[in-house]
């Protein structure tokens, strides 16, 4: 009945899903949980009529990914709202380092370090598309060289904490600190200051947007073009061995290695199980979720146009934070990464009301309930917070992985994003979505080009799928799907 069968649908299996149906194959994706969308849901959280974002919040990959581009989501009715202010970084005293889309005014705060900001970041925002496009790749073949990629290249794969040296204010030295400490890694290793570099140039080339509605309208876009082409989307079907999966000659899985491993029983070669079984995961997440009465009162009076905004102090404070999460310890003052979706986007609550997208690195397994930490880092930055909260809703690090076993240990980024682990994810091969098994591919964040909602981890192993089962060569028009006769009647490819 189908030609593919997918397992899971998070971003990156109905990606695959969207590349095989443009392909005129259908599509059968299965997905455990009773809604689809793994980190691209949104639900009432917290109290009616709140839309949180489960997962995912801002998308600065989804603007600068090309399957995104090539799938055309306004065309497809996803609306992106920028808030006023891309990013703010609070600091003691009232004081913030701010990121605006233009290069030139974000500099222009940043007192003594504007000239060091603008050298740093200035070729990566001039070429941001290119940078873009190699570092969302395959990473198996070189990229056409550029001047940005020639920048980044230089300080890619080294630490925030080197790269930091550059600067010499506190606000610029703790912007980049809350950048890069999205790699969920200690700022003394490499290469965090890769990370801070590519989501600091998002930031001025695309920005970096909430979803009009919430995330789980990326989601929602793609089962639509799935489902118009005849493909199916199964909810609430835990898949526990490959051997339960219906007959199809391509099978995708959206899973993590050691579900992959689980799910393969004894049917993988010992050599290829060992190395998934020697694939790293990272650091988990305490996220906490408020309802409010009212918009945050931070101090800083740009910080409440900010649509993300990191806590966490000067440089040295949230290197410590996460330095002790590496270590397996609960810092008093975490490192929090915050979202007020409202800035952008009113209609995520009830007329005057706010919700608050929030969480914090935690050791991999914690059962540690962050919250009161959360809080009192709101509050140190923006007093009179906790009098507005109407309603909480915290998940720990070992109620995540309960929740998607893809995240294990509460690991939202599926892998340690160790340099390793960056170009050899999640085992060394040509063909990293190919696995030893005949006509199964690997299609989770878990593969090139690594965590994000990007959709190419999914798209690549769909085309590998392609060109492998069904002779397939050139890629699909994501942009054509059409109807397709009901599953069931004669496949035409």
């Amino acid at each position: 009945m189908f030609d593919a069968v997918i397992v899971g649908s998070g971003p990156n299996g109905l990606a695959a899903g969207v590349t095989l149906a443009a392909a005129g194959l259908r599509v059968h994706v299965i997905e455990g949980a009773a809604t689809p969308g793994g980190g691209c849901r949104t639900e009432e959280l917290t109290l009616a009529g709140f839309r949180h974002d489960v997962c995912s919040a801002a998308h600065p990959l989804a603007l600068a990914s090309p399957f995104f581009q090539r799938f055309g989501l306004a065309a497809r009715g996803v609306r992106f709202a920028h808030p006023e202010v891309v990013l703010a970084h609070p600091l003691d005293g009232g004081r913030a380092a701010v990121v605006a889309r233009s290069v030139t005014d974000t500099a222009a705060r940043l007192g003594g370090d504007a000239a060091a900001y603008r050298r740093l970041m200035r070729p990566l925002a001039d070429g941001g598309g290119a940078l873009a496009e190699a570092i969302l790749s395959s990473m198996r073949r070189p990229p056409r060289p550029s001047a940005a990629l020639a920048a980044y290249g230089r300080d890619g794969l080294r630490s925030a904490a080197a790269v930091a040296r550059r600067f010499a204010t506190e606000e610029a030295r703790g912007l980049f600190a809350g950048v890069a400490a999205h790699a969920m890694l200690p700022l003394d290793a490499s290469p965090t200051a890769g990370v801070g570099l590519l989501l600091t140039s998002l930031a001025h080339t695309v920005g970096w947007p909430v979803v009009e509605g919430g995330s789980a309208r990326l989601a929602e876009a793609m089962i639509e073009a799935i489902v118009t082409a005849g493909g199916q989307v199964e909810t609430g079907n835990w898949v526990r061995s490959l051997a339960d999966l219906p007959n199809a000659p391509a099978t995708l899985l959206d899973v993590s290695p050691r579900s992959f491993v689980a799910l393969a029983g004894g049917a993988l070669p010992a050599r290829y199980r060992d190395a998934l079984a020697r694939f790293r995961y990272g650091a988990g997440i305490c996220k906490a979720d408020f309802a409010l009465s009212g918009p945050v009162p931070w101090r800083n009076e740009a910080t409440r146009r900010a649509g993300t905004v990191h806590l966490g102090g000067g440089f040295e404070e949230i290197a410590a934070a996460e330095a002790a999460v590496a270590r397996g310890e609960h810092p008093d003052s975490p490192y929090v990464l915050v979202v007020q979706a409202g800035v952008a986007d009113p209609t995520r609550a009830p007329r005057g009301r706010h919700t608050l997208w929030t969480y914090c690195h935690v050791p991999a397994g914690s059962a540690v309930d962050m919250t009161a930490r959360i809080e009192a880092q709101i509050e140190r930055f923006a007093p009179g917070f906790r009098d507005l909260v109407l309603a909480r809703r915290t998940r720990t690090a070992a109620e995540e992985e309960a929740q998607n076993p893809n995240y294990v240990g509460g690991d939202i980024a599926c892998g340690m994003q160790t340099v390793r682990q960056v170009l050899a994810r999640p085992a060394a091969r040509w063909n990293p979505y190919r696995t030893p098994l005949r006509g199964v591919y690997l299609c989770s964040s878990a593969t090139p080009p690594g965590p994000g909602v990007h959709g190419r981890c999914g798209e690549l192993a769909a085309l590998t799928a392609l060109r492998d089962v069904f002779g397939v060569r050139h890629p699909p028009d994501l942009g054509a799907l059409h109807p397709r006769p009901a599953a069931g009647s004669p496949s035409s490819r």
